[in-house]
C-alpha cells in the first residue's frame, strides 16, 4: 500500500457488535474464542407450527440502554441494534463530532430484510382495528435505509448517508463501498456495517417454506455445523457490526487509536440463480479477485479467510471449491473458518460482525474456529480450524459474504 497517499488509505478506527455471543465487540470475540454456542430455541413467537424452531436470538438487550425511549418505540428492532452498535464503534473510535466538518462523515449502514417485526405488528393492526390502527410511525420504521438515517441523525453527520440491500451481503457492501467512497476524497469518516432483525413469525414462514433452514430442533447446539456432512441448513441469527473507517491522513491528524487497515474490496454477481450459488462458485471467485487487486495483495500472503460458511449444502462446498480454484496450492495452507457455526446466519448484518471479528483476529493473533465440525465432507477438505479456537499470527485476512441474487462481496484487512 505505499503506492497510496496517506488520503487514500483506508483504517479502521472503532468496532461495535451487538450479537447473540455478547453486546460488545470484546465480549463478542471472547465468546468467539471460547467456542461459545449462540443458538437456542427461539422465544419471541410461538414456533410450534414451525418446522425450524431455533435461532441465535438476542435475548439481553434492552434497546433504552442506547436509545431514548421515544425512539425506541419510533424505530424498528434492527435500527436498535444498529444505533446501539454505531454508538459503540463511534465512541470506540474516540470520534468527537465536534472537532469534525459535518459534510466529511458518513454513514452506509445496511439491512437486508429491514423492519420486518414493524410490517407484521402493524399488518394484525390493519387487520383487527382497519386503517386508523397502523401506526403513522411505521413506513419510517420499516424502511431499510432508517438505520443509516437515524445514526445520522444522532452523530449531526451530514456526509453521504445511504442503505445498501444485497441480501446476506449487505453489511459487506456497505463496507466496501465506505472504502471506496473514502478513497475518492468524497469524506474522511465512514460509519459502515450492517444490521438485522428478522427473527419473525412471517421471516421464519418463508425460510422454513424454502427448506432452507435447519430443522435439527432437538440438538439445536450442533444445528449450525458449516463444512461438516450433516449440515442441513442455516440457522438465522440477528444482531448488527459496525465499524468505524476514516483515511489514514485523517485518523492520524486526530491522533486515533488503529486497530487495522482495509485494503481492498471486491464485489460481483454470480448471474445464475436468486438463491443458488454458482456451481463453480465464479462469482466469489470474481469477487476475491478484485478485493486483490484493489488491495494489491498476492493470494500467498492472505493467512485467513472468515468463510461464508451457512451451513448449507450447497454453499460450503461451492465456497470452498471457489478458494481452492482461486488460491491454487495456497489453499491448503490458509486457515478459513465460520463464525456462523456459534453467532448463526446474521443475515445483512453478517458482514459487518464478521468485519469485526476479523479486525480483532488480526489484533490478538488468536483465529476463531468452526464449531460442531465432526464429520468432514470430502467436498470441504480445507483447513477450517476445527473446534478450537488457534494461536496464528496473521497479517491479511479475507472476509466473504454472499446474497440472494447471486451477489458477492470479498473484504481484506491488513494488519497496521
Amino acid at each position: 500500500m505505499t503506492d497510496l497517499a496517506e488520503s487514500q488509505r483506508v483504517v479502521v478506527t472503532g468496532l461495535g457488535a451487538i450479537t447473540p455471543l455478547g453486546l460488545d465487540a470484546d465480549s463478542f470475540f471472547q465468546s468467539l474464542l471460547d467456542g461459545k454456542n449462540g443458538i437456542s430455541k427461539v422465544e419471541a413467537f410461538d414456533t410450534e407450527k414451525f418446522t425450524s424452531k431455533i435461532g441465535g436470538e438476542i435475548k439481553d438487550f434492552v434497546a433504552t440502554d442506547f436509545m431514548d425511549p421515544k425512539e425506541v418505540r419510533r424505530n424498528d428492532r434492527f435500527v436498535h441494534f444498529a444505533f446501539a452498535a454505531g454508538k459503540q464503534a463511534v465512541a470506540d473510535a474516540g470520534l468527537d463530532m465536534n472537532q469534525e466538518d459535518p459534510d466529511r462523515v458518513g454513514v452506509f449502514i445496511g439491512s437486508g430484510i429491514g423492519g420486518m417485526d414493524t410490517i407484521e405488528k402493524n399488518h394484525q393492526k390493519l387487520m383487527d382495528g382497519g386503517p386508523r390502527k397502523v401506526s403513522p410511525f411505521m413506513i419510517p420504521s420499516l424502511i431499510s435505509n432508517m438505520a443509516s438515517g437515524v445514526m445520522g441523525i444522532e452523530l449531526g453527520a451530514m456526509g453521504p448517508n445511504f442503505s445498501i440491500v444485497s441480501a446476506c451481503a449487505t453489511g459487506a457492501h456497505a463496507i466496501g463501498e465506505s472504502l471506496k467512497t473514502l478513497r475518492l476524497g468524497e469524506a474522511d469518516v465512514m460509519i459502515a456495517g450492517g444490521s438485522e432483525a428478522a427473527i419473525t413469525p412471517l421471516s421464519f414462514a418463508g425460510f422454513c417454506s424454502m427448506k432452507a433452514m435447519s430443522r435439527n430442533n432437538d440438538d439445536f447446539e450442533h444445528a449450525s455445523r458449516p463444512f461438516d456432512s450433516g449440515r442441513d441448513g442455516f440457522v438465522m441469527g440477528e444482531g448488527a457490526g459496525i465499524i468505524v473507517l476514516e483515511t489514514l491522513e485523517h485518523a492520524k491528524k486526530r491522533g486515533a487509536r488503529i486497530h487495522c487497515e482495509l485494503v481492498g474490496y471486491g464485489a460481483s454477481c454470480d448471474a445464475n440463480h436468486i438463491t443458488a450459488p454458482h456451481p463453480e462458485g465464479k462469482g466469489l471467485i470474481g469477487a476475491m479477485k478484485r478485493a486483490m487487486q484493489s488491495g494489491k495483495i498476492n493470494a500467498d500472503e492472505i493467512g485467513y479467510i472468515n468463510a461464508h460458511g451457512t451451513s448449507t449444502p450447497y454453499n460450503d462446498k461451492f465456497e470452498t471449491m471457489a478458494v481452492k480454484t482461486l488460491f491454487g496450492d495456497h489453499a491448503s495452507k490458509l486457515m478459513m473458518s465460520s463464525t456462523k457455526s456459534m453467532t448463526g446466519h446474521l443475515l445483512g448484518a453478517a458482514g459487518g460482525v464478521e468485519s469485526v471479528a476479523c479486525v480483532r483476529m488480526l489484533q490478538t493473533g488468536n483465529i476463531a474456529p468452526t464449531i460442531n465440525y465432526q464429520d468432514p465432507d470430502p467436498d470441504c477438505d480445507l483447513d477450517y480450524v476445527p473446534n478450537e479456537a488457534r494461536e496464528s499470527a496473521v497479517s491479511v485476512a479475507m472476509s466473504n459474504s454472499l446474497g440472494f441474487g447471486g451477489q458477492n462481496a470479498s473484504l481484506i484487512f491488513k494488519a497496521y
